[in-house]
C-alpha cells in the first residue's frame, strides 16, 4: 500500500505544478522546474521559514479559490 500512496502523491504535486502553469512558462524545460523548486527549498531552510509559508500559503489559496469560480 504504500507504493501505491507514494505514487499517488506524486502523481499530485505534479499536477500542482501544471496547474501552477510552471510546465508553459518554462516551455517545459525541466531544469529550470526543478531549479525552481531547489530555490524554494533553500529559502524555506532560512531564518525567515515561517513568514514564507504563509505567504506561499496564502497565494496558494487565493489561486485555488480563483480556479474554482
Amino acid at each position: 500500500m504504500k507504493r501505491r500512496e507514494r505514487t499517488r502523491q506524486l502523481i499530485e504535486l505534479g499536477g500542482l505544478v501544471a496547474k501552477a502553469g510552471l510546465i508553459e512558462a518554462t516551455d517545459d524545460d525541466r531544469a529550470v522546474v526543478f531549479g525552481l523548486l531547489v530555490e524554494a527549498a533553500a529559502k524555506l531552510s532560512g531564518s525567515d521559514r515561517e513568514q514564507q509559508l504563509l505567504l506561499w500559503r496564502r497565494r496558494g489559496k487565493r489561486a485555488f479559490n480563483i480556479e474554482e469560480c
